[in-house]
């Protein structure tokens, strides 16, 4: 755990952390790409890259004391996402709207509908630590809407077929 002191550091590794996390997700997206075009090794170097980043961020996030007990987590999450759809997306939603940024703002709909969808289900899991029945989790590839059990017909959010569901293990 860090001192008292070390605000600094603190930021930093705050910083570092976000660096790291987005690195990732956007060289996930490049080996996507490559491997659409045929660049199989490219693709192959962008996953490693991408898992190097995800080991980098979670041992910021360890450094920092960002994992905390299962409820503490959880608690945490309950507030990130009831913040993402309560305040940041709707702002985002609204600018895109002013910009007439089309794709933007169904970016920013579909991920404000999914978040308070994340939030409901982590105070649901919070609401019954001690009594958790396992069942199966999918998320829509197209929006990321979240549902347990099975994967609808079709995504209320997105109108996605069930085919663009994956089952999360």
């Amino acid at each position: 755990m860090l001192k008292d002191s070390s605000a600094k550091t603190l930021e930093n590794l705050k910083e570092a952390f976000a660096g790291e996390s987005q690195a990732n997700r956007k060289y996930l997206a490049f080996a996507a790409k490559a491997n659409t075009e045929g660049y199989t090794q490219v693709a192959r170097l962008f996953r490693a890259a991408a898992d190097a980043e995800t080991v980098h961020a979670l041992a910021h996030l360890k450094a920092m004391g960002g994992i905390k007990s299962t409820k503490e987590n959880v608690e945490a999450a309950v507030g990130g996402e009831t913040f993402e759809f309560k305040s940041m997306y709707p702002a985002m939603i609204e600018q895109a709207r002013t910009d007439v940024e089309d794709e933007a703002e169904m970016s920013f709909t579909n991920a404000n509908a999914v978040e308070k969808i994340h939030a409901g289900l982590y105070q649901k899991y919070l609401d019954s630590m001690s009594n958790l029945v396992a069942v199966d989790i999918y998320v829509c590839q197209v929006c990321g809407n979240t549902v347990e059990g099975s994967a609808p017909d079709m995504c209320p959010i997105c109108a996605s077929p069930k085919d663009k569901f994956k089952k999360i293990d």
